[in-house]
């Protein structure tokens, strides 16, 4: 627990703390951005030099995806029984770690080690992806949307900052490519960790609070609920799919190192530029429509994807892949924080997370595999496909719902 840890109660008034953490955390999920935009843009191009088969060149991907899933319920654990702070630092600690493996894999050209080291990169993501349910812990039900919508501004310096840090130390050590960029990640990340330190958690509640709550098989059974899960799960499993194939993809069409990292830059700036508005327009008009206006939009970057390879085609399909994803993800999340009392939060939150990361693991692994064997199109038809099941399947919920009410 924080030494500087506030009561929960205090900030809910006049949403003060809560303003003043969401601005901090926002500026930590800059900097934890910059180390997931490092091994997404690096990962998969080092893995076609490294790997013993093309097929595989996604796997670093792949186990930076595992460790985000893996890294869900224990992340849930900590923040429950020793506070939001001490999850966050742990998570602190892997990202650098991971920097430190991933250039010690490239130097030493090892396969394995890449794979390792991303796979704490990923136990750092499991960490700093809870900073939108903390931004929420000290806010009012008005302002719990904003405050998750600030947090994920962080990521507009991140889509600027990552890209480039990947630019500037790619080359600094020619012989071994991308191995000052992940040293520099590491860095990065004990900034992040120093910056944590400024925001105030809310006390934790007594062990008689924190055990109680509804079983989470009851939870879960709330049609509402599930929606939001389904929409998450789409919303990033898809949005991953893309963004692991696509640096990969262009390198394949004869595009440079240079055009698929600002790709990714434009990529990751649409993903969380609209953020500064995104809260209010869930407030507006509700989550349940910035899901469908979401999903709507990853559909759409998929057809522009289908066609044409030009760098125009990757950029345009990425940008908006990532207004898509800002809408449904942010609005699904929303969704979540209402469908759960708050002694009930931590292991709610912990097993949404689990679920979607999981289901971005499993398709993170076929991923390359898809682009190698079948092409970009085909990676296209797949995200097709499965948003618009989903968008079905969340309407479906959605009358469920009001039907039960009514």
């Amino acid at each position: 627990m924080s030494a500087i840890a506030e009561p929960a109660t205090e900030p809910v008034a006049d949403d003060r703390l809560a303003r003043r953490n969401a601005v901090v955390l926002a500026f930590a999920q800059a900097l934890a951005g910059a180390n997931v935009t490092v091994i997404i843009g690096t990962a998969g191009i080092i893995g076609v030099v490294l790997a013993p088969d093309r097929s595989f060149a996604t796997v670093p991907v792949t186990t930076y995806v595992v460790g985000l899933w893996i890294g869900t319920l224990p992340v849930g654990a900590i923040a429950k029984h020793y506070g939001r702070l001490a999850a966050f630092e742990t998570g602190v600690v892997c990202g650098m770690v991971a920097g430190l493996i991933c250039a010690t894999a490239v130097i030493f050209g090892s396969f394995a080690l890449l794979c390792l080291g991303t796979a704490f990169g990923g136990l750092y993501a499991a960490a700093h992806q809870s900073y939108r349910f903390a931004a929420a812990d000290t806010a009012s039900e008005a302002f719990k949307p904003k405050a998750i919508s600030w947090v994920m501004t962080g990521g507009v310096l991140a889509g600027v900052f990552g890209p480039q840090l990947i630019i500037v130390t790619k080359d600094v050590f020619p012989q071994y490519l991308f191995a000052a960029s992940y040293l520099a990640q590491a860095v990065v990340a004990i900034l992040a960790g120093l910056l944590l330190l400024l925001v105030r958690f809310p006390t934790l509640p007594k062990a008689t609070d924190t055990d109680g709550g509804r079983p989470l098989a009851v939870i879960f059974r709330q049609p509402r609920l599930i929606a939001a899960v389904i929409s998450g799960l789409a919303s990033y499993a898809m949005m991953n799919l893309v963004m692991t194939s696509a640096p990969v993809a262009m390198i394949d069409c004869n595009h440079t190192v240079d055009d698929a990292a600002l790709g990714l830059q434009w990529h990751v700036m649409a993903m969380y530029a609209p953020s500064f508005f995104t809260g209010t327009l869930i407030g507006r008009y509700g989550a349940g429509l910035m899901i469908a206006l979401g999903l709507l939009l990853i559909a759409i970057s998929a057809v522009i994807g289908l066609t044409g390879i030009t760098v125009a085609h990757f950029w345009i399909a990425l940008i908006v892949l990532g207004f898509g994803w800002n809408f449904s993800f942010i609005a699904a999340t929303a969704m979540v924080t209402e469908c759960h009392q708050p002694q009930e939060r931590n292991k709610v939150q912990a097993v949404n997370d689990f679920l979607i990361f999981g289901s971005m693991a499993i398709g993170s692994f076929f991923s390359g595999q898809l682009l190698a064997k079948f092409g970009w199109a085909m990676v296209n038809e797949v995200v097709l496909a499965f948003v618009l099941t989903a968008g079905l399947l969340s309407l479906l919920l959605a009358r469920a719902g009001r039907k039960r009410m009514a």
